[in-house]
């Protein structure tokens, strides 16, 4: 009989997971250059938008683009049916997260229609926005994303998402 295993501390999973999830944000590089960040928590993403003078869209008010806002809800929608499925796919332990690079990562969704609902003007200051996908089949997926600054109650922008499934060969 061989002796049991000892399982690996919880930091190392933890310091895996989060490369898995660099490895994915990192195949957007517009999400850089906006500076979307995401923390992970479990299998919870909060998107993170770092304010910058480069995001502001009209400087009189002074209030965030709302091509910025939009790129934003629809970074953390893809990011977040990416994620779902390779969180689904490293807990059934088929895919090993140290393995993940760019180059190996699956396709991303690609958007079908992606509809905005800007209420309230984006402050100049740091964004956070989350998605909950309300259906992801084989082929399609939908998805409601909030997004928010000082207070998660007081949204600024919402958005619903469509979007088309990569074949799971990866075509």
């Amino acid at each position: 009989m061989s002796p049991r295993a000892r399982p690996e501390p919880v930091q190392v999973v933890k310091q895996r997971r989060d490369a898995a999830l660099g490895a994915l944000t990192g195949a957007i590089p517009y999400a850089q250059f906006l500076g979307i960040a995401f923390e992970r928590h479990g299998d919870e993403l909060t998107a993170v938008l770092s304010f910058d003078d480069k995001l502001i869209g009209n400087p009189m008010l002074p209030a965030l683009h709302g091509g910025v806002t939009a790129a934003f809800l629809e970074t953390t929608a893809i990011i977040e049916l990416a994620w779902a499925h390779l969180w689904a796919e490293i807990e059934a332990e088929r895919v090993d997260p140290a393995q993940i690079t760019v180059e190996t990562l699956p396709h991303l969704p690609k958007t079908i229609d992606f509809t905005v609902d800007y209420l309230r003007s984006g402050l100049p200051r740091d964004a956070y926005a989350r998605a909950r996908i309300n259906r992801s089949g084989r082929r399609y997926a939908s998805v409601h994303v909030e997004a928010w600054q000082d207070n998660r109650a007081r949204l600024f922008a919402q958005a619903t998402g469509h979007f088309l499934m990569p074949s799971r060969d990866g075509a």
